[in-house]
């Protein structure tokens, strides 16, 4: 008798008769002879009591054949072998066309998913073949029916999909001074512990680039100043030391010399002791300028996941009040400021600023000077963003502004923004940890179908008690996901599960990821709130305030339902305002094809991201502040205030800075300014002139406009899929 079933994915799960059933059901309805229950239970009961205790999926459906052909009902089992046949080449069509596709290198929403992949590259190819093959085996042999069932309908899509079967997290916050103390060994090679800050910078990227390949989305560091600083200090005393080797002078007792600032002035005028103190001062500052120079390059040069593209990374800086800390900040602004190469603006890392009142935000903050750099830098470079520390739910009650180590306690975001913080099963930190997995929830088709009921008391009953099926299922797949996930062994994550993941060092090799993972978050996201609003109320929350209420009414029921979930499943659930990227027109053009173009709801080709108000909204960067902000605290798994300005902003740092002030005003946790920026794809050749057709310095018309995607920066927009090219050419200026 069948007890047990092996599915094609090697899971085990229960023998259910009833799906036996269905399929000679199914069979027989296609005849004209039509259903026939007594054969169909007969036929069950055989294979039930003559199989094997355990049997694969396969054997269980040749059983099925035999007992069709047997039977009266031979038609039917031509049928059955039909049906299986037929499903089998649809798949491979399907696949086929898929793969010309890409082998031709046709510019679609297929090969565009990811702005930051090339697609047209060999190893891009080859990561598309991959994708497209492997997304089709997780619906039909690694996802439940009710999940299958939700993302065929088109209310749920799962991230990062076609990584599933290798049982990958999503991201991480490295704890790089593990890395920098100790070295790793990576695959076949070593690493030594750094000693100088430029062996420190190229172990950042390392890890990183390292980690990348282990993982499915991004790699951030959470304090890079603080990281950083020791080599700092060591480069001193190295240039200590050479400055006494060629003088003669003894000047070790200046290796614990009291410095404010690493600051390179004249020589002139200065001796002795004075004069070699600010030689290896202006010695160590130019070499940690190249250093950070160094690291912006390796970062936008040294690629991952076959060579297909470039780390998606991130690091977080801003409160290190300490003389080395301020010389990492310093000259890492300074390299950005810059650009690489012919002086284009970097791509990543996307770096962001730890504004905090007391240390890097207020006029007499020890690092307001720096900030006010920040502020510049993006101005013309776009990065660095601003997470705020002093936001109420950023705030940690063990964080002393006298620790040395209080960046243990400071919030640090992913630059897309995802969010890690608060922890159930551990310490409450970024550092050493990420998100496991996350899902979106498609609330506009929700609402489309709840529009035409009478009154908005209907709509609101039937939205959510449809909402609340749909976070059920969200969170069980999640769940199902993060089973599968936890039977991984630390051996497959050589770098991520020995030294960066919190608790790892525990790990064998051999041993599963299980008693670790748990320190990570599931994150359940949403997508569309404007059009959800519009076809429950007719406006949007930037239009209307009864909209705004029912706006925060729907993310605080989510919020609810994730707190309950993170008790009933026992892990770290969250809502994330979710990064859209592919994801925005594909959710669109499938409810369009269902439902037809509805204004205000399907007649763009893109939903708006997240709570966000629409990008075609006019309105002051004051209101959208206003309106978004009190969505940052319900959304603790990810979140970003963003405000598009006119003009140059070259020269007007003081509009970052007041993007930034509207950020503390109205307790948002994470911002970013988007402004103009040409670029020439011939020489190079950056400004902001509005509408700039021909480049000025090499007369190319090869132009294309530097912006960002969702929270990064891409190359060019012919990268971008069609559903994001129509949302950026809707956006507007805030003013």
């Amino acid at each position: 008798m069948i007890q047990t079933v092996v599915k094609r994915d090697g899971r085990v799960v229960g023998y259910n008769e009833e799906k036996i059933k269905a399929a000679i059901r199914k069979a027989m309805l296609a005849t004209e002879a039509g259903e026939d229950e007594s054969l169909i239970q007969r036929i069950a009961d055989r294979i039930g009591s003559r199989g094997r205790e355990q049997m694969t999926v396969e054997e269980i459906q040749d059983m099925v054949e035999v007992e069709l052909m047997k039977s009266a009902r031979k038609e039917v089992a031509r049928c059955y072998i039909s049906y299986r046949h037929k499903r089998s080449v649809a798949r491979k069509a399907k696949t086929r066309d898929i793969f010309l596709e890409i082998i031709n290198a046709k510019n679609n929403d297929i090969t565009r998913e990811n702005a930051n992949m090339n697609a047209d590259s060999p190893a891009g190819m080859m990561m598309k073949f991959a994708s497209e093959t492997t997304k089709p085996f997780v619906d039909d042999y690694l996802l439940s029916e009710e999940a299958r069932e939700a993302v065929r309908g088109n209310y749920l899509h799962i991230h990062d999909k076609d990584y599933y079967p290798t049982k990958s997290l999503t991201c991480v916050q490295h704890p790089l001074d593990r890395i920098l103390q100790n070295g790793f060994t990576a695959n076949h090679g070593e690493s030594r512990p750094a000693k100088r800050i430029e062996t420190a910078s190229v172990l950042a990227c390392i890890s990183m680039e390292t980690a990348q390949n282990e993982m499915h989305g991004g790699q951030a560091i959470p304090a890079f100043d603080f990281y950083l600083a020791p080599f700092v200090r060591r480069t001193l005393v190295e240039e200590l030391t050479y400055y006494g080797q060629a003088t003669g002078e003894n000047v070790d007792d200046l290796h614990d010399a009291v410095i404010d600032d690493y600051i390179i002035r004249p020589l002139d005028g200065l001796t002795g002791r004075e004069r070699a103190l600010q030689h290896a001062i202006n010695r160590t500052a130019e070499r940690v300028h190249q250093a950070m120079e160094a690291f912006i390059h390796n970062m936008n040069t040294i690629h991952s996941r076959g060579g297909n593209q470039v780390v998606f990374s991130s690091i977080n800086y801003g409160t290190d009040t300490s003389a080395e800390g301020r010389c990492i900040i310093r000259e890492l602004l300074h390299s950005t400021w810059e650009g690489v190469g012919g002086g284009a603006t970097a791509i990543f890392p996307i770096q962001i600023w730890k504004k905090k009142r007391g240390v890097s935000y207020l006029p007499g903050d020890r690092n307001h000077d720096l900030y006010q750099l920040a502020c510049k830098v993006t101005a013309r470079r776009f990065f660095p963003n601003f997470v705020n520390l002093d936001a109420t739910y950023n705030h940690h009650e063990l964080w002393r502004i006298n620790d040395p180590k209080r960046y243990q306690h400071e919030v640090a975001t992913m630059g897309c923004r995802t969010r890690v913080f608060e922890n159930r099963f551990g310490e409450k930190t970024s550092i050493g940890r990420g998100n496991l997995s996350f899902s979106t929830i498609n609330i506009v088709k929700l609402a489309i179908e709840c529009m035409n009921l009478p009154t908005e008391a209907e709509r609101m009953e039937a939205f959510f008690g449809k909402l609340d099926h749909l976070l059920e299922v969200t969170a069980r797949q999640l769940c199902d996901r993060y089973e599968f996930q936890k039977t991984a062994m630390a051996k497959q994550f050589p770098l991520l599960m020995s030294q960066l993941w919190t608790g790892s060092e525990r790990l064998a090799a051999t041993d599963t990821v299980e008693s670790v993972i748990n320190q990570g978050t599931l994150g359940i996201g949403f997508i569309g709130l404007a059009e959800c609003l519009v076809a429950l109320t007719g406006k949007h929350h930037g239009e209307s305030a009864h909209s705004q209420e029912l706006g925060v009414r729907i993310v605080t029921h989510m919020r609810d339902r994730v707190v309950e979930f993170s008790e009933r499943y026992q892990h770290n659930f969250s809502v994330l305002a979710t990064p859209a990227e592919g994801l925005s027109g594909k959710f669109t053009r499938r409810d369009r094809k269902e439902f037809g173009e509805i204004p205000g709801v399907t007649d763009k080709m893109y939903y708006t991201n997240s709570n966000h108000v629409p990008v075609y909204y006019h309105c002051s960067p004051k209101h959208k502040a206003e309106v978004e902000a009190p969505y940052h605290d319900l959304t603790r798994g990810g979140h970003i205030f963003y405000v598009e300005i006119d003009g140059d902003a070259t020269h007007n740092p003081e509009a970052i800075a007041a993007v930034v002030d509207l950020m503390d005003r109205y307790n948002m946790g994470y911002c970013s300014v988007n402004h103009n920026r040409n670029r020439c794809m011939d020489c190079g050749y950056e400004d902001a002139t509005e509408g700039l057709t021909e480049c000025p310095q090499c007369h190319s018309h090869h132009i294309d406009r530097l912006q960002r995607i969702t929270g990064y920066l891409v190359g060019t927009t012919d990268r971008w899929n069609s559903g994001k090219l129509a949302e950026l050419h809707d956006r507007v200026v805030h003013k």
